[in-house]
């Protein structure tokens, strides 16, 4: 079974930083799609980062040169650094993945993880 897992959210101030983790079971990251996204209150959902089996990457351009989406093959962990975090920056977040390779877009979601950027 697929299940993905957010932790590491909470509360910081702006100017903060936060790692947060997705821990993946049923699959192996290494080798998939991986994908962090993001919705806010009455927001739409925004794409953040990707990492492809090759560890290409991609960034929203709000989060470009402050957030950094990596991955532990060896512990089956997606990982988003965020620093120099905004209050435009709380949100839910989520990772995804696109489960089995064919599957054009994302259809296993973890449960999510708050981040709350205020002083």
């Amino acid at each position: 079974e697929v299940r993905l897992v957010e932790s590491g959210g909470g509360s910081v101030q702006p100017g903060g930083s936060l790692l947060l983790s997705c821990a993946a079971s049923g699959f192996t990251i290494s080798t998939y799609f991986m994908g962090w996204f993001r919705q806010a209150p009455g927001k739409e959902r925004e794409d953040v980062a990707s990492i492809d089996s090759a560890g290409v990457t991609s960034y929203a351009n709000s989060v470009k040169g402050r957030f950094t989406i990596s991955k532990d093959n060896a512990k089956n962990i997606l990982y988003l650094q965020m620093n120099t975090l905004k209050p435009e920056d709380a949100a839910m977040y989520f990772c995804a993945t696109r489960y089995p390779r064919h599957v054009k877009n994302y259809n296993y979601w973890g449960q999510g993880t708050q981040v709350t950027v205020s002083s």
